[in-house]
Order: C-alpha cells, then structure tokens, then sequence
C-alpha cells in the first residue's frame, strides 16, 4: 500500500534494462517503492533487440544463461517450457531462442503488476518520450512530448543503443526490407559486418532477395559462432588485473594456446573470462583503454559477441552460393540516382577508389558510438543542463561505480542515475542480460535501502 510518503521513482526506457530495474525495485524485500516506467513504443520489454518479428533473428545468448533474474538462474527456461504446445519450444537449455519470444518473457515480468489492482498502485506506465530532466534540491521533474510533467524522488536512464538517425538514401537497418522498398535482384550494400548486418541478411534471405549482398567494413571481419561448449574455469587471482592491454592480451592468447593444446575451445576461455571483464575494464589504465578501443575493439566483439548456429548455417550458405559477399573496404561516397546510388569506396590496403552500382544501402554500423552525437532527447537535456558529461573516452554518459550520473562539473548525482548499455564508459560489458540483470538488481538494492532512511548508501559499490 503506497502512502503520500513513498518515494518514486521514474525509469525513462521500457526496453530490457528499463524493465530489469522495474522488476527488481518492486520485487525487492521491504520495498515500497512506486514507480513510474515511460517507453515510447505502444510495448514494453521490447526496445531494438526484441521488437523483431522475423522468428530467423535469434537470441545470440544461449536460453540457459538468459533468465531476468539473477537468483534463479532457470526462470526463463522454465517459463519457455511453460508455454503452450503450440509455441515454438526449442529442445535444450542450450538453444537460441527468437527475440520476439524472449520480448514476450520480459513483457510478462510485469504482468502481475500490471492487472493487480493493488500491485498498480504501485507501477504506472506511460507512453511517451520524455524531452527534459530537471534535478532540482529536493526533486527531480521529467517533462514528455505531450505536455506531461512528473516529478520524483529519483530518475533512472534506461534508453538502452541509441542508434542513428536513418540517412538519406539509406534503409532502415531496423525495419523489414519489404519497407524499403528493395527489389528482389538488386545489389544490396550493407554498411557493418556485426550482428546487425546478420540479421538483415536473414531478413533478406526471408524475404526472398535474390540479388548480391555486399557487407562492407574497416577490417572485414565476421561475428564467429556459438559452440555448445562450457566455460573455462578461471580462477581471479589468476587474471592479471591493472596490467597494460598488451599484457593483458598476451596473457589472452597464452590461456587460449594452454586450453587448445588440451583440446579446449577458444569460446570457453572468453567465456570463462565473462565474471572479470567488468572489473578489467575497471582496471585498466587509461591509455590501455583507448589503445583497445582504437585497435582491439573489433577483434574482440566478433569473438565474444557471436551469433547463433542456426544463424551462422544460413549465412554460411549465402557465402557458399556467392551471394553474399565480404569486403574490408571504407565507404568514400554515395551518389543516389534513379535506380538506387553509385557508392564509391577504397578497398582496405589498396589506394585506388573504387565504384559499384547498388540498388539500396543499409548503414548497419549500429549505435552511436560518440554521446554527443546523440539522438535521445532526455540525454540531451541533461548534457545541456550541465546535469551530465561524457566520458574521457568519449563511449558514453560518466556513471560512477553506483550508476549515479556524473554532473559537468564532476559531482555524482544522489537521484540520477543511469542502467544498461548508457553506462558502458563505467562497465564496458553492460549490453547483454546476463550483465545488465545484476547491474539493475545492484541499483535496485541501492535506492531501496535509499528509501529506507532517506539518506544513499552511496559506499555500496555496484561495480567491480
């Protein structure tokens, strides 16, 4: 039962990590927290990742390590096997199941909240985009794109990627190609050779395309796959923490040769990494960081982001046929005309431009990598109000280890705070669940003891 003394909190994103927090602030004992979750799109749970209906567009997190809830490490599997005959039920815990599904499991964590006339009391959803953000002495108010005004206690950003605007003569990486329109024989460009290039060559491949498909990036490189493989058991007192990201890497590589030369796969020392990336990140210096972000990024993403087998057959196959194609080349110009655009481009190592005829181009680069290049009108309130800075490193919003938002002038924020791939500058590995679903019930213990007696326990450390 709320009172006129319950303190709220707002949480802008009803996306993955939006709806992590919601979960975990409503659940957690003793807490009688209201709470207020604004997402503009008509659903929750879905954001980018999940809003997909194209069932080939697979969870690239095997269904065993997916559950929302870190204290049972089972909930989603046992909810997938819960669902009727009917639903397409994958046979083992270590299968990837489509993203639509796993939107439609994030969707019913608040199912109860929602239909429960008590439970309601507590949890108000809105639809619409929120445009401001005020930290005020004793509050903070939020302003939407309709006119509405709330005010509350505490306000969590938990706008997940923030991706870029769509380009002129470009189609939307994030839409069926059918929106495109692209016709069925024509070349087809594709910007980013990730995962999101993946799925929209699966989107293609669905839609029937039979024309060439170009994935073109700096170094041309391709997410590896899935392997039905363990973790390696690392011990932490063996990982070199604070050492440069040479050693570091050097260090890498010696375990992946050790478990090869027993017959181990490479997956599972990345893997068995998983439970220390964060408090490496944390540890490593400064220049180290930038040297792996100019130099080492990629390599590491495509080995440790990788997609799923099923998804990895079907693009084999388009490579075995010739139709798609891999290309380690910079895009130098893009002319459109009457039957789609001229693009110009230089082939990594080779100083000649070079030019082909496409009948679309998708940018498939993904998110914004610079934060203020963003698009996200609440960020942008709080980089103008001077209530938030980036970081030296220029990959996201300054959190501290508590998720509390760094002032321009350098001060951690007691009521804003931010969750999920926003906070990458502090956690770096913070864009999967398994990383995010600990990362909101922290922050979630964290405002409930703030609650409690009104004063934060800003000594508790959430990260590493």
């Amino acid at each position: 039962m709320t009172s006129s003394s319950t303190r709220h909190v707002i949480i802008i994103g009803g996306g993955a990590s939006g709806v992590l927090l919601t979960y975990q602030l409503l659940h957690r004992p003793k807490s009688h927290l209201r709470v207020t979750l604004i997402e503009q799109r008509p659903d929750i749970g879905r954001g980018i990742a999940y809003h997909t209906g194209n069932p080939d567009h697979l969870l690239n997190v095997r269904a065993s390590n997916m559950s929302a809830l870190p204290d049972q490490p089972d909930h989603f599997w046992r909810w997938l096997s819960a669902r009727d005959a009917g639903a397409p039920l994958r046979p083992d815990p270590y299968c990837f199941v489509p993203r639509r599904i796993y939107g439609d499991y994030l969707a019913s964590l608040l199912e109860q909240q929602i239909s429960d006339p008590t439970d309601a009391r507590r949890l108000s959803i809105l639809q619409g985009t929120c445009v401001d953000i005020n930290e005020g002495p004793a509050c903070v108010s939020v302003k939407l794109d309709d006119g509405r005004s709330l005010v509350a206690d505490t306000v969590v950003l938990a706008t997940g990627h923030d991706t870029r605007a769509n380009r002129p003569a470009h189609a939307n990486p994030w839409a069926p190609p059918s929106a495109a329109p692209i016709a069925p024989n024509a070349t087809v460009l594709i910007l980013g050779t990730g995962l999101t290039m993946v799925d929209y060559v699966l989107s293609l491949l669905r839609d029937g395309h039979r024309g060439p498909i170009v994935a073109m990036s700096r170094r041309g490189l391709l997410a590896k796959a899935h392997r039905h493989i363990d973790a390696l058991r690392i011990e932490e007192r063996d990982v070199p923490f604070g050492a440069s990201i040479s050693n570091l890497l050097r260090w890498l590589r010696d375990r992946i040769d050790r478990n090869a030369a027993q017959g181990g796969d490479w997956r599972s020392v990345i893997d068995g990494l998983r439970p220390y990336t964060q408090r490496l990140w944390h540890e490593l210096p400064r220049a180290s960081k930038r040297r792996f972000l100019e130099h080492a990024r990629a390599w590491w993403n495509v080995h440790r982001h990788r997609m799923a087998p099923e998804g990895e057959a079907r693009i084999s196959q388009a490579f075995d046929r010739g139709q798609l194609t891999l290309m380690a080349a910079k895009m130098i110009n893009i002319e459109p005309d009457n039957t789609g655009a001229r693009v110009t481009y230089r082939r990594r190592g080779d100083a000649n431009p070079l030019d082909i005829q496409v009948g679309a181009v998708v940018d498939c680069t993904g998110i914004v990598k610079d934060p203020r290049a963003t698009l996200n009108p609440a960020a942008r309130s709080l980089f103008d109000r001077g209530l938030a800075r980036v970081d030296p490193l220029c990959i996201g919003i300054e959190t501290d280890r508590n998720c509390a938002i760094i002032s321009r002038d350098g001060a951690a924020s007691r009521s804003l705070f931010a969750v999920g791939p926003l906070t990458r500058a502090a956690f770096w590995e913070i864009i999967s669940i398994p990383d995010i679903r600990h990362q909101c019930a922290a922050l979630a213990a964290l405002l409930v003891d703030t609650a409690s007696d009104h004063q934060p326990k800003l000594d508790t450390q959430i990260g590493p």
